[in-house]
């Protein structure tokens, strides 16, 4: 009767479930890790040699405008105004200021869980677009004042380069995965494509008009700022835009760019104009002369019948 009982046990007993080591454990979904994208001493020396650079050339064109009267200083004054600002403008990248941390989210899917996102923090130095939007119009000034180009096509060339600057700083910060990065991107190529349009046409047509030599000239120069130019953009989609680019190589690519389209072209630019005589573009009146009494106020003088 025992062995009936034990047997009517295990038959019981068989019919419970028992734990087991071969059920594997739903998986734990995380997001990534952060990814900072930051400058480092490479870039920070970089920073800082660009600042001096920028600080001797305008320390040079002052003293080159020194022998020339006011009125023939325009090209000099311009030109100056463009490296001292560049100056400070680096000085203040170089000790840490007109930058920002931009936040990247970044959507990983996967088939069997849920998505996860990344975030990838970047600096975006928006003290250089602060430069570029005061320095650029001046040295489209420059190039207007060679070739002669009249005050609508200036005008409109300068409207359109702002309009680059600013929507190429709205692309910087735009979102990864909407229409705004690299829609901002596509306006500014299109002004960008505007201003060409005005120099290189408009300016062209109108350089002809003072001569072979200046003509000459003018394509050699407006032809290396452009093709400058040009390389911006490039520069700017392989650094903010895709990424590619670390934060150091971005700094170095702009550094060297700005000094070529900078120092570079006022030092070429100034020399020139001094042994070209039919480049001048002579100002009097106010720029050279001031008011010379005509216009002041006068105070204690009595009007005549008084």
């Amino acid at each position: 009767m025992l062995t009936q009982a034990v047997e009517a046990l295990k038959k019981t007993t068989a019919l419970v479930p028992t734990a087991t080591s071969s059920i594997s454990p739903l998986p734990t979904i995380t997001d990534p890790r952060p990814e900072y994208q930051v400058v480092h001493d490479e870039g920070k020396r970089t920073l800082w040699v660009v600042f001096v650079i920028m600080l001797v050339a305008s320390i040079a064109f002052t003293a080159m405008s020194w022998s020339l009267p006011a009125s023939k200083r325009l090209y000099h004054v311009v030109t100056t105004l463009i490296t001292t600002i560049a100056a400070i403008s680096y000085f203040g990248m170089a000790t840490g200021h007109g930058v920002s941390l931009h936040d990247v989210k970044i959507t990983e899917q996967h088939e069997h869980v849920p998505d996860t996102y990344k975030h990838i923090y970047r600096q975006v130095y928006w003290a250089r677009y602060v430069d570029w939007s005061l320095t650029t119009p001046l040295l489209l000034l420059d190039l207007s004042l060679l070739a002669g180009l009249n005050g609508a096509s200036i005008f409109i060339a300068i409207f359109a380069d702002l309009v680059m600057i600013l929507t190429g700083l709205f692309a910087a910060f735009g979102g990864e995965e909407t229409p705004q990065k690299w829609g901002w991107y596509a306006i500014a190529c299109i002004a960008y494509l505007v201003v060409v349009w005005q120099l290189a046409v408009n300016g062209r047509a109108a350089v002809l008009n003072k001569g072979t030599k200046v003509a000459r000239f003018f394509g050699s120069i407006a032809g290396f700022t452009f093709l400058l130019w040009t390389a911006y953009p490039i520069v700017w989609g392989v650094a903010d835009g895709s990424r590619i680019a670390s934060v150091d190589d971005e700094i170095i690519a702009y550094a060297v760019l700005d000094v070529l389209a900078k120092p570079v072209f006022g030092a070429w630019l100034l020399f020139t104009h001094q042994s070209m005589p039919e480049t001048n573009v002579e100002l009097g009146g106010f720029w050279s002369e001031g008011l010379k009494g005509e216009g002041q106020i006068r105070i204690g003088d009595d009007d005549d019948g008084a």
